[in-house]
């Protein structure tokens, strides 16, 4: 990129201090997570720009599963598309025959399971914002060593002390700017779509008490 049409700038722009704190955090942030966890914070960006989650689609969904299960037996969902995972394990449960208080488990089960790959997502952000303040002060101190070591080169100290304060701004804005925000609007999402989720719980465990139509029509062949 040029900078010569941007004048104010320049003074701002150090690749080595621009390294030592956004290559020293990744590097750390690399280290310190597992890759499954690293690779849930990357592609948890996707989800910022989409619409919050909302539980109002999936009801509707088992609202309409419920009434074919109550005109034709729950066995009638096997073959029922079901874009949601969490949803059609639930369904799953509930045409092998499981009782409302399996589903309700399981469910709760999945929704747990689900917040807390969001909260392994939110904490790459938030370690990240930890970090880089903490490399900021690192690229200090190695531009003060720069300095003090190159006092009879009075050309090179100019550069040493550029690095040394620069890499103090950088973390700054890396953590303040990009990492903080990014892990509070995720952590905002996980915490709204756990609550949003709780709401299927109920629905599906219903399906689980709509008797068996087999066995319905024995009933009704007894009576």
């Amino acid at each position: 990129m040029d900078f010569a049409s941007f004048p104010g700038l320049a003074p701002f722009i150090d690749p080595l201090a621009f390294a030592i704190v956004g290559g020293g955090t990744a590097l750390v942030v690399v280290l310190r997570t597992p890759v499954r966890d690293l690779v849930r914070g990357f592609a948890a960006l996707s989800v910022l720009p989409r619409r919050a989650f909302r539980a109002e689609p999936l009801l509707d969904q088992i609202g309409a599963l419920t009434r074919i299960a109550r005109r034709h037996g729950v066995i009638a969902l096997d073959r029922s598309v079901i874009s949601d995972p969490d949803v059609a394990a639930a369904v799953a449960a509930a045409v092998d025959g499981a009782t409302p208080e399996t589903i309700e488990l399981l469910a709760e089960q999945h929704r747990s399971a689900r917040l807390e790959r969001h909260r392994a997502a939110c904490e790459v952000w938030s370690g990240a914002a930890e970090i880089a303040p903490a490399m900021g002060m690192v690229g200090t101190l190695i531009g003060l060593v720069q300095m003090f070591s190159s006092m009879r080169d009075t050309s090179a100290i100019g550069g040493a002390m550029a690095v040394a304060l620069l890499t103090t701004l950088y973390g700054a804005l890396l953590a303040n700017l990009v990492a903080l925000p990014i892990a509070t609007r995720l952590k905002r999402r996980a915490r709204h779509e756990a609550l949003e989720r709780a709401r299927l719980a109920a629905p599906l465990a219903a399906l689980g008490a709509i008797e068996p139509a087999a066995r319905r029509d024995l009933h009704e062949i007894a009576a």
